[in-house]
């Protein structure tokens, strides 16, 4: 890992400090604690078990979409591929967007694919699980107003989640548009500025040539899987089954400290609650548990000291177990990137 890489994981980790901090000084730690030593080890290990058909889901999602750009990865292969782009989204700042460089560098290597492929697939993914995301807000956002009334936190969490996702949504529109004057365009102006940066063991019109092919090859790849609709279905699918199987296992955190809430509430607030990813932090991390907590403790009515402990058991799943696993099949891999 260079100095400035080890620069913005150090500032990232001590902001994940902070923010932890700051929640357990709130809520109480040891309200936390308390509850967290409460909790029934079968059910924490069915949390887990639930969280790993989660990362298995999204592991065929890849799989799948590979396939689909004439990419071949085993079944077992593929689950560790995966859960390697986990543990690279959730080390580097920023979430998907600071991890999906490495993750296709991951892909590429075990696939034997170009570097752009192993992108188009790993963002593929991530675009792809925005689908069923939004539908699960949608539903249950519904259902909760026809029990309760919706409260200005969740009204602004809603509201500024569809706003977010209308933009990227816009942006990618007006790129898929405009594709071709980027692939005319960009590489000339990026060229240049590549070999300041270091890359002068090429010439700046190889460089170009290098980039416009490239260029044209990533967006190939992106359209080979939109037309490809039995594909898609299937990994929409998938995208879907995961979801619910992270709704289950924060159903079955709740029910390891006794306490049960409705299944409809985590529906709308797990994908909610997985836009702080977006901060700057390792994977979210410390941001993401905040919003858990303060979306479910005015839409469940547990007492927060409660629904920490569940989230912290929840994110032990579907966090550091990833990157456990993705952190050692990425060494096994023999990927040296986060170095």
């Amino acid at each position: 890992m260079d100095e400035r890489n080890r620069r913005a994981f150090l500032i990232g980790a001590f902001g994940a400090i902070a923010v932890f901090a700051v929640l357990l000084f709130l809520v109480g730690a040891r309200s936390v604690i308390d509850t967290l030593l409460s909790a029934t080890p079968s059910l924490v290990a069915a949390t887990f078990a639930l969280a790993l058909c989660w990362l298995a889901a999204w592991s065929l999602m890849l799989r799948t979409v590979l396939a689909a750009l004439d990419v071949e990865i085993p079944l077992v292969k593929s689950f560790f591929v995966y859960a390697g782009a986990v543990f690279a989204n959730n080390v580097t700042p920023f979430g998907q967007a600071g991890g999906e460089p490495i993750a296709a560098l991951l892909v590429s290597k075990v696939s034997d694919a170009r570097y752009e492929t192993g992108l188009v697939g790993i963002a593929t993914v991530d675009v792809l699980n925005v689908i069923p995301s939004i539908s699960l807000v949608l539903v249950g956002v519904g259902y909760y107003a026809t029990t309760a009334a919706i409260g200005e936190r969740l009204e602004t969490a809603v509201g500024s989640a569809i706003a977010l996702i209308g933009a990227i949504v816009v942006v990618m529109v007006l790129v898929w548009r405009y594709r071709d004057g980027l692939i005319d365009r960009l590489p000339a102006i990026i060229a240049p500025r590549l070999g300041r940066l270091g890359l002068d063991r090429f010439d700046s019109e190889t460089l170009e040539e290098d980039l416009t092919d490239r260029m044209g090859r990533f967006f190939e790849n992106i359209e080979r899987v939109a037309t490809d609709r039995w594909r898609l279905s299937a990994v929409i699918g998938l995208s879907l089954c995961g979801w619910l199987f992270q709704t289950a296992a924060l159903l079955i955190a709740f029910a390891a400290l006794g306490q049960t809430v409705p299944p409809y509430v985590l529906l709308f607030v797990i994908p909610l609650a997985n836009l702080a990813g977006a901060a700057p932090l390792p994977g979210g991390l410390g941001g993401i548990e905040a919003a858990f907590v303060t979306l479910l403790v005015p839409t469940t009515g547990v007492p927060a000291s409660t629904v920490t402990a569940a989230v912290l058991i929840f994110r032990g799943a579907i966090y550091w177990m990833p990157v456990l696993i993705g952190g050692l099949s990425v060494s096994g891999f023999g990927v040296r990137a986060l170095r």
